[in-house]
């Protein structure tokens, strides 16, 4: 599959967020970090915010969705427009229902783990999903250090996706930059969530550029 740059707004300039979509036209998603200081010790935007920006950009949104009971509201991210969906696994009591309700209601279904959490517990719900998301971090804040103990579990994940018919996109989220990006995509990698190195970049469409020519010449 082709490499696929996913930009988070949670590096962005929340005051600007229409201007800071305009700004990475050559993205493949824009991604949405939604926490509610439960899940994770940070609060940051949610569902009004998702649909306002539905409407200031083309840009398909790629909602990660760090919250306590995603099954209550993972539907409604998905009904506001968001082109992909991710619960994480550790917080979803009945992740096979809502996977397959975001698909029901048009959007990818997306199941995030945290760096400690072993992927081969959850190879079954490979066909329940569109996309599995290793945070490369601990989920909560950006701007944090890339986290190498995940590499073998991302080569881990890619057996098992391949294993599975090689339909599920592999995501990595978390200190993701020039330095990190290739051995991530080494590792098995494809769709790439990086907020500092192209928010914090003078020029944020050259730096997805440079980030996609880096995974691209490693994969």
């Amino acid at each position: 599959m082709a490499v696929q740059i996913s930009p988070s707004i949670l590096s962005a300039d929340f005051a600007r967020l229409a201007d800071e979509a305009a700004a990475v036209p050559n993205a493949d998603w824009l991604h949405v970090d939604v926490m509610d200081y439960h899940f994770v010790p940070n609060l940051t935007l949610g569902l009004p915010v998702v649909e306002a920006l539905r409407k200031a950009t083309s840009l398909p949104l790629d909602c990660h969705l760090m919250i306590d009971d995603p099954d209550r509201w993972a539907p409604s991210y998905a009904e506001a427009g968001a082109g992909s969906v991710t619960i994480h696994a550790e917080a979803s009591s009945a992740p096979v229902r809502t996977l397959r309700e975001i698909r029901s209601l048009g959007a990818r279904a997306g199941l995030a783990l945290n760096p400690a959490t072993a992927v081969e517990p959850y190879e079954d719900l490979l066909r329940e999903i569109d996309m599995l998301l290793l945070m490369t971090v601990e989920p909560g804040f950006g701007g944090q250090s890339f986290l190498d103990m995940v590499l073998p579990k991302i080569r881990r994940a890619r057996d098992l996706i391949e294993r599975h018919g090689g339909q599920v996109w592999l995501q990595v989220d978390g200190g993701i930059a020039g330095d990190t990006i290739e051995r991530c995509a080494v590792a098995g990698a494809d769709v790439f969530v990086a907020g500092n190195a192209v928010y914090g970049a003078d020029d944020p469409a050259a730096a997805i550029d440079s980030l996609r020519a880096l995974a691209d010449g490693a994969s």
